[in-house]
């Protein structure tokens, strides 16, 4: 079932902060309040769509905090994988340079509570089995200060995001807050929105 609407499951779990820290005890509510969240996941570290993804982020972090946005990716891997990973650098594979926080799902719950995971366990015969990917597919959650998730969407393993479309929505998110109006198709910051009454769709749909 879609969690937009919702609040966010909480967890906590290692993870490595500032590309170099791991910390044990990483949580999504130490932004509440303060903070909307990008919280995204993706399959596997030293992978090769992967890279390409989570540089992008970076490339773009300053636009997310001008937003009052964080970003933080996860992934089934351990934190000491992530840290590896960190620290290689970008033409060899890796994404040294990234700063921003990566979580380690190793137990695969949060995966399973984004409902994410790329498969399913079952339990059978006294004995426990799981049949697809045991790895996240690419779910990205824009999540509120409040902790509730105004987006959700999710990719198969080969298909990489667009990160420019979460700027736009974040875009759309904080201009729906501050003046009640509803955002439109293809709508992007500058351009006209519209009020939520059959009127004010009226009046946009004839100028444009």
């Amino acid at each position: 079932m879609s969690l937009v609407g919702k609040q966010a499951p909480k967890f906590v779990a290692g993870a490595v902060i500032n590309g170099e820290e791991i910390v044990d005890n990483f949580s999504l509510d130490q932004y509440i309040g303060k903070k909307n969240v990008v919280f995204f996941f993706y399959p596997k570290d030293f992978t090769f769509v992967c890279p390409t993804e989570i540089h992008a982020f970076q490339a773009k972090l300053a636009e997310f905090e001008k937003r009052d946005t964080v970003v933080v990716g996860c992934s089934t891997d351990t934190e000491e994988t992530h840290l590896a990973w960190l620290t290689t650098p970008k033409d060899n594979g890796g994404i040294e340079g990234v700063t921003f926080p990566m979580v380690a799902d190793t137990a695969k719950t949060i995966s399973l509570n984004f409902d994410v995971l790329g498969g399913s366990y079952s339990f059978e015969n006294g004995q426990w089995s799981f049949s697809g990917a045991p790895i996240a597919y690419r779910g990205t959650f824009i999540i509120d200060k409040t902790g509730v998730v105004r987006h959700a969407s999710i990719n198969d393993f080969p298909l990489g995001r667009n990160i420019d479309e979460y700027i736009r929505l974040i875009d759309a998110q904080l201009h729906v807050e501050k003046y009640g109006e509803v955002c439109p198709a293809n709508w992007e910051e500058g351009k006209d929105a519209m009020k939520a009454t059959t009127t004010g769709v009226a009046d946009y749909l004839s100028k444009h």
